[in-house]
Order: C-alpha cells, then structure tokens, then sequence
C-alpha cells in the first residue's frame, strides 16, 4: 500500500506503507493510523526530529577516510532512511514557510 504525505506547499511524496510508518514513528505519530496530519504549530518540532533521524542515518552510511568502498551487494543497493526521508523533510520546511499544515493518508 502506498501512503502520501501532502501539502499545499508543495509536490505530494508518495511513500511504501513500510517506510511512512517509519517516518511516522520519527515524527512521532501513530504508526498505525491511516491518515492523519502534522499541524503548522507541530512542525518546527517534527522537522527537528526528521533531521536528527537523517543525520544520524546518513552518518551510519559515510564512509570514513582510508576506509575501503563497500560493494553494492554488501550494501544490498537498498534505499536507505536518509534517502526517503529527504523528500519529507523538504515538504515540511517549505509547509513551515508558507503557513500550512502537512497531511498523511491512503
């Protein structure tokens, strides 16, 4: 099932149900709900956890120096959390911008 995240700000982000509940769960939501909304007031706070969870996503997948590069199949050429959730967080900062809420459904 394909869950989108929405607002009048911008382009709709059209997610896996696995990986919005995931997003959700960062956002603090409930995971289970099947629509629900992240309120102009609730931004700023959401948008700071999106982050924080990106952040320290991305910093599990850099490469140190002098380290070797991984393979593809080591890695599983999976799309990882910091990749999803870039586009959502985009989303939010510009609902944030303009004033308006960010919704979530089916």
């Amino acid at each position: 099932m394909l869950i989108t995240f929405k607002s009048a700000a911008s382009a709709n982000v059209i997610t896996f149900e696995k990986n919005a509940r995931q997003l959700l769960d960062v956002l603090g939501k409930d995971r289970e709900e099947k629509t629900g909304i992240v309120t102009v007031a609730q931004l700023p706070e959401a948008i700071a956890r999106l982050r924080r969870a990106i952040d320290a996503d991305a910093a599990t997948h850099a490469v140190k120096a002098g380290d070797p590069p991984q393979s593809s199949e080591a890695e599983g050429d999976a799309v990882s959390f910091f990749q999803r959730g870039l586009p959502v967080l985009e989303l939010m900062e510009r609902a944030l911008q303009e004033d308006t809420p960010v919704t979530w459904g089916v």
